[in-house]
């Protein structure tokens, strides 16, 4: 197959003036329709735009190539455009995008294309190819530079394979071979655009280099266990995790592809130097994270978020569990043992109990494994487990629990404590390497988690108690705003960190297993209800306020929303934010205030209409998510402006 055989001529448009990237993007898309690639175009456009958030596709030197992976594409295609004056697409090397390829690739296992899309990325790191098409005069012109330069190619890569079984070139006498492997997260354009990146540049240099694609169709010339033990250095240009197990003791260079992309040279040479770092792996084969440019700010972030998604399914397996035993209870019995009154309740509320009892010690286990990898879980395990029970030196069974907060400190404490043991060690004789992540790591780690915990437990316990103290103290008014604010938190980024902290503000509430927690709760979830609720009503009720296409798929949004899927409002806000954002803000704050000042309670941190049995006040609880609904639809019809259909 060649790359004209998925790049047809109505697929072309030269010489294009366009505002903006959404504008580019809008063209492209439209192209995509004009030859019948496409099943539907607004949801490719979700599929196109998630992979820009991720970071952007434009590759530098004037080439972008924004592309997409979904059930709405009917074949596989590619579309293209040049804009001469050229818009700003966020590239990575800050210049304007002049040359565009949209990738079009259907959600299925079928990948025979990945291979020709793999090519067309390699053929545009050459710029005099690539000026050529942004020169190009007529699409059959464009098409014919293509198959040129892919003749050529092909031509390249036969040469290539009848030269390989000859004896090796020389290499630089500092190193004879390399290894690398290149993944983004999508697979399709950088992965291929870094590993030709690198095979370019170690020729050039002389220089023997073998690079795995871990692309989306899956791993492209795989490294053999004998390729990785005959080669001096590694190079990992990764945006996303990979197998990293296979390269302990080697030399790696960790890079992003952007990095492999610009200055393959630059990473060539640091193996070539020599001055690289070798790379110890403990446990078995694993995932390790591979990005090198994050901020500390991010990256920690990424390792709260690693604990709370493990911690959530106990969380809302045993708080349902708790809850149903209240149901099925008689308080009447003995108010001070409601919950477990009735032997089926107490069945409940001990298997319930069971599984939430769990949630701390995962927490802050899962925060430590993904800072330390496998290490760090047995020690932020113990960690979470002594917040819990509240240890200290005095009564090391359990005295002053620090809950929630205890449990974060645990996690990121003994994370590190984990990473600090491993520099520590480096001083070992190799023939204790074996012993590090059996016996050092989780001896002297649970250990010194352990007196860690027992030193923080009265500090910490003592500011969960005055937190607890003022939230249970608050008057109603107090109570009321706390829950606007909350319901607010969550319309306001639906998904990014106002959303996660608000939610995590939730999760240590809950954990206080306290009423004034469970309104916290109900007031979180029926916030983040609101927002998808709220736009599917108002393209019901405003429908001049929005596109035929955002029309169609608004009704998905109740399902979104009764599902406490707040990220189903999100194509709408980033479509139009100044308007969109205030209007479910609103709306999400209404509803939160108005369940607390119900005194609605909940027990599962998730769930949506489906845990509304076990919710306290559950009639209110409704009229509060159809009354922030409500507010939140009538602002968006009167704030939004009347929708220019394309």
């Amino acid at each position: 197959m060649k790359i004209t055989d998925l790049l047809r001529k109505d697929g072309i448009a030269l010489g294009v003036d366009a505002a903006d990237q959404n504008a580019a993007i809008d063209k492209l898309i439209e192209l995509h329709s004009k030859v019948g690639n496409l099943k539907d175009a607004e949801e490719f456009k979700k599929a196109i735009l998630a992979r820009e958030e991720k970071g952007s596709t434009a590759v530098g030197m004037g080439i972008a190539v924004p592309h997409g992976k979904s059930a709405a594409v009917a074949t596989a295609g590619v579309t293209a455009m040049t804009i001469p004056a050229g818009i700003d697409y966020k590239s990575l090397d800050g210049n304007p995008s002049k040359l565009f390829f949209m990738i079009a690739a259907p959600d299925t296992a079928a990948d025979t294309h990945l291979e020709v899309l793999s090519k067309l990325m390699t053929l545009l790191m050459d710029q005099s190819f690539s000026q050529k098409l942004i020169d190009a005069k007529t699409a059959d012109e464009f098409l014919a530079i293509i198959d040129s330069k892919e003749a050529a190619k092909d031509a390249e890569e036969a040469q290539k394979k009848a030269a390989a079984a000859a004896p090796a070139a020389p290499a630089a006498p500092s190193i004879r071979k390399l290894v690398g492997v290149t993944a983004c997260p999508t697979g399709i354009a950088h992965t291929f655009m870094a590993a030709e990146a690198l095979e370019l540049k170690a020729k050039e240099m002389g220089i023997d280099i073998k690079v795995e694609k871990d692309g989306s169709g899956g791993a492209k010339d795989v490294l053999t266990a004998a390729e990785i033990a005959d080669a001096d250095a590694v190079i990992v240009a990764a945006d996303k995790n990979i197998e990293m197990g296979r390269f302990d003791g080697k030399k790696v260079i960790i890079a992003s592809t952007k990095e492999a992309i610009h200055g393959p040279e630059d990473l060539i040479k640091k193996a070539q130097t020599g001055d690289v770092a070798v790379y110890h792996h403990t446990g078995a084969v694993t995932k390790s994270e591979t990005t090198s440019n994050e901020s500390a700010g991010r990256k920690a972030y990424k390792h709260l978020m690693n604990g709370v998604s493990h911690m959530l399914p106990f969380v809302i397996g045993g708080g349902i569990l708790i809850a149903i035993a209240f149901l099925l209870d008689d308080y009447s019995i003995d108010p001070s043992n409601f919950g477990s009154n009735t032997p089926v309740a107490a069945w409940f509320k001990s298997i319930g109990g069971a599984a939430f009892g769990f949630m701390l010690p995962i927490l802050a286990g899962f925060i430590a494994q993904s800072i330390a990898d496998r290490p760090g879980l047995a020690v932020g395990f113990v960690g979470g487990y002594l917040a819990s029970t509240g240890a200290t030196f005095a009564s090391p069974g359990g005295d002053v629990p620090s809950a929630f907060l205890g449990a974060l400190v645990a996690g990121f404490v003994g994370g590190y404590i984990v990473l600090g043991l491993r520099k520590v060690c480096e001083v070992l004789p190799p023939a204790l390497e074996g012993i590090k992540p059996v016996l050092i790591y989780p001896l002297i780690g649970t250990l010194l988690i352990g007196l860690v915990m027992c030193l923080i437990n009265p500090v910490v316990g003592a500011l969960n108690a005055w937190i607890s103290g003022v939230l249970t103290g608050m008057s109603n008014g107090s109570i009321i705003i706390l829950g606007a604010l909350l319901g607010a938190m969550m319309a306001t980024d639906m998904g990014g960190p106002l959303n996660k902290a608000a939610y995590a503000f939730g999760l240590a509430s809950l954990a206080n297993q306290n009423e004034t927690g469970y309104m916290i709760m109900a007031a979180i979830m029926v916030g983040g209800m609101v927002p998808p609720i709220a736009i599917a009503l108002a393209t019901i009720f405003f429908k001049k306020k929005f596109t035929a296409a955002e029309r169609k798929s608004g009704p998905v949004n109740f399902i979104m929303g009764l599902s406490f899927i707040t990220e189903g409002a999100i194509p709408y806000a980033a479509a139009d934010p100044l308007h969109v954002i205030p209007s479910l803000l609103v709306g999400s704050g209404v509803a939160g205030a108005l369940s607390m000042a119900f005194k609605c309670t909940l027990m599962a941190p998730h769930g949506g209409i489906f845990v509304f049995p076990v919710v306290g006040n559950v009639a209110m609880y409704l009229v509060a998510l159809l009354v922030g609904s409500a507010v939140g639809c009538l602002l968006l019809g009167i704030l939004k402006k009347n929708a220019q259909e394309a």
